[in-house]
């Protein structure tokens, strides 16, 4: 069933202009107030990450960014970082008029969501962070490009990658442990907008430049520690989704049940949904994730 029709904007960030995709509902009457919901997507993700969870929140427009540094905001000028993106969802919202809102980040985009209530948090109603905002289990003391390989592994790697055709990148994803078995033409379609042209063929829109600078901030950088200690004195409903596996279908995933635990004990303000049976990707990017994820949303949105 169609619940959403689908638009874009531009809108006007700190060195230039940051794609916007829009879903608004469609079964509205006319003068009704229509609620907003702001959902951010992960490193080296996009705005087209989100059709399956927003046709679980029918009745409400989906705000959806492009972050800096990848799909269609690729071209942005400056640097990224948590609070340049909380910057930048603030410019969003103020360019949809949407005032505070329930935020949905997965992956980084949580981490994002947790700096973004903190660097400002008149904007954000509650927070739901899906298997991302809470610190990783990361190694200490390793240089920048070997943090990125040690959370993001094969992840990584691919952004270095050229591909000669749309189809040769659609065929890798699909040999994807954790993305195959979910395989659709929503994916499909995903995949095929993180294209850019490159020397000698195609590549991901998100460079691997960009990622390394965000993975570096939200594990070592001031941003995330101030926010979450800030989160600990807000009254938001804050809640942490978890899944049990990873970005390669692998288990533990990217919060394992022993340090999860640990983290959850240090930010009590915080309520864990855990959903068994998904990875990652398929949390959000499937037609079972998607809906075990709606059950969630709808419950904690109203």
């Amino acid at each position: 069933m169609i619940t959403h029709k689908y638009r874009t904007v531009d809108v006007p960030v700190a060195g230039g202009l940051m794609r916007v995709g829009v879903w608004d509902p469609i079964e509205v009457a006319a003068g009704e107030w229509v609620p907003d919901v702001l959902v951010v997507h992960g490193i080296t993700a996009s705005h087209l990450a989100w059709p399956f969870v927003v046709s679980q929140l029918p009745g409400r427009r989906v705000i959806a960014p492009d972050l800096r540094g990848r799909g269609s905001s690729s071209t942005l000028v400056g640097s990224a970082g948590m609070r340049a993106h909380a910057a930048d969802l603030v410019a969003v919202l103020d360019a949809l008029g949407a005032e505070s809102v329930p935020v949905i980040g997965h992956s980084m985009g949580g981490f994002v969501a947790v700096v973004f209530a903190h660097f400002a948090p008149e904007r954000v109603a509650q927070l739901v962070l899906v298997d991302g905002g809470l610190p990783l289990d990361a190694p200490a003391d390793l240089a920048p490009e070997q943090l990125v390989q040690a959370i993001l592994g094969p992840t990584a790697q691919r952004l270095s990658m050229t591909f000669e055709s749309v189809s040769a990148y659609l065929d890798f994803w699909r040999a994807h442990p954790a993305i195959g078995p979910a395989w659709s033409s929503e994916v499909a379609t995903y995949f095929a907008y993180d294209l850019v042209p490159t020397e000698g063929g195609l590549r991901s829109a998100t460079s691997l430049t960009t990622t390394t600078e965000d993975t570096i901030d939200m594990n070592t950088g001031s941003a995330l520690p101030e926010a979450l200690e800030a989160l600990g004195r807000c009254d938001k409903p804050v809640v942490f989704v978890s899944v049990p596996r990873g970005l390669q279908n692998e288990t533990p995933g990217l919060y394992a049940p022993e340090y999860l635990e640990r983290a959850l004990a240090k930010c009590p303000v915080v309520r864990h949904v855990p959903l068994p049976d998904l990875n990652h990707y398929t949390v959000v990017m499937g037609e079972v994730g998607a809906a075990a994820l709606g059950e969630v949303l709808r419950a904690e949105l109203g």
